[in-house]
């Protein structure tokens, strides 16, 4: 069992992965050899040793000759990925990174995901890097992963539909509940797919959490600039985080208010969780002179703690905020998707020793099939939860079925 973190210092996207991958020891000819099982030709993959900045670093390019004759929409992608004979869990990952692009992708221009299509040049890059991620991954025999916040960078970008801001719109739909921030030169350092890819992978973000690392890669950004290191870091640890706590150290800051419009706290705490907190809470009070008040609390890595406080300036009445640094113990999880009748959901599976977990879907992808669905919220959820426990009883089965034949 393999545990692998990103450092997302200086953003991520598909072609830093393979990179890293590469240079944490995924062979270059068995990265080629896999991805030769996808029916996606018309490009050559070609690496390459660079520096960005001070780092030594893997670069890994996807040359790209000719794309699809046409646009690729969502279920022909899926068909392309079910057909071939990549390995199981590597078509089911790299369909579930499809599903996250196409339903951003569909959010943010107002058309349902299974509408979206893929540029017939454009969705041969993102096949390799997806794919050509996840079997490296499944050649280090990963199973947890783990992510640093996430530098998505700043500036503007053009793109197909003129000039943006950074992040664009699919990154940052992509990014929601994700820790990001930016840093550096105005450069778009996040995209879609290496989004995409993250939060597929893991909704574990935090800085880097205990382990014993075998090996250290680095993966090369496209973008070269001076005094900016931009490489993606990842550390390959055999710790096995599924069968214990970790405890890591986070900054709790509250502050206590008499003076804001009720109205304004949505905002206030929409405004924290972009800036990285882990949680808020509101809780009344009864203060001085009997007014009522709220004292607002926030827990945030200690990284990103300067940008809560900011914020808390910034966004409230507030004059003062307290500090205190205190540990959590987080048991140790894993994302897998379960696929319902009306579309995905993923789920967090936490492990509390023993064989015994925790099983939470997650609410944002169990509110937006409710909406489409017109279904409680609470019927999504449970049908989640049961479909996982069905699936999970099916597996089991089927591996005690393999063994004793």
């Amino acid at each position: 069992m393999s545990h692998l973190h990103f450092d997302c210092f200086s953003g991520i996207s598909g072609d830093m992965c393979l990179g890293a991958l590469v240079d944490a020891g995924v062979p270059f000819s068995t990265l080629k050899k896999g991805l030769q099982q996808l029916a996606a030709g018309g490009y050559q993959l070609k690496t390459k040793n660079v520096h960005r900045g001070s780092l030594h670093a893997t670069k890994v390019d996807v040359i790209i000759r000719e794309g699809f004759s046409k646009p690729l929409s969502l279920p022909t992608i899926r068909r392309i990925l079910t057909k071939s004979p990549l390995p199981p869990n590597v078509k089911q990952r790299a369909r579930d990174v499809f599903q996250r692009l196409a339903e951003a992708e569909g959010t943010v221009h107002g058309v349902p995901f299974a509408k979206v299509h893929f540029h017939e040049v454009g969705v041969v890059d993102s096949l390799v890097d997806i794919v050509g991620t996840l079997l490296g991954l499944h050649y280090l025999a990963i199973t947890s992963v783990s992510a640093s916040p996430v530098n998505v960078g700043s500036g503007t970008i053009q793109t197909a539909h003129g000039v943006l801001p950074v992040p664009g719109p699919a990154v940052a739909q992509l990014a929601l509940g994700v820790p990001i921030f930016a840093s550096g030169p105005a450069l778009e350092l996040t995209t879609p797919t290496g989004m995409a890819l993250l939060t597929t992978l893991t909704q574990d973000f935090r800085t880097l959490p205990p382990m014993n690392p075998q090996c250290i890669g680095y993966g090369a950004g496209t973008a070269e600039t001076p005094n900016w290191a931009n490489v993606l870091r990842v550390f390959l640890s055999s710790r096995q985080v599924h069968d214990q706590q970790d405890t890591e150290p986070i900054v709790e800051i509250h502050t206590t208010i008499d003076d804001l419009n009720p109205q304004a706290y949505e905002f206030v705490i929409d405004q924290l969780f972009k800036v990285g907190a882990l949680d808020v809470t509101l809780t009344p009070v009864i203060m001085k002179r009997s007014r009522p008040g709220i004292i607002l609390m926030a827990l945030a890595p200690k990284s990103l703690s300067d940008d809560v406080i900011q914020t808390l300036f910034q966004e409230t009445t507030t004059l003062g905020v307290r500090m205190n640094e205190v540990s959590r113990s987080v048991l140790p999880r894993k994302i897998e998707t379960v696929q319902l009748p009306e579309g995905s959901v993923q789920v967090k599976i936490a492990s509390i020793g023993n064989g015994q977990q925790k099983v939470k879907p997650e609410y944002r992808d169990c509110l937006q099939l409710a909406k489409k669905t017109g279904k409680p919220v609470r019927e999504i959820i449970e049908q989640a939860v049961q479909i996982f426990h069905n699936t999970s009883h099916t597996k089991k089965k089927s591996r005690r079925t393999s063994r004793s034949t």
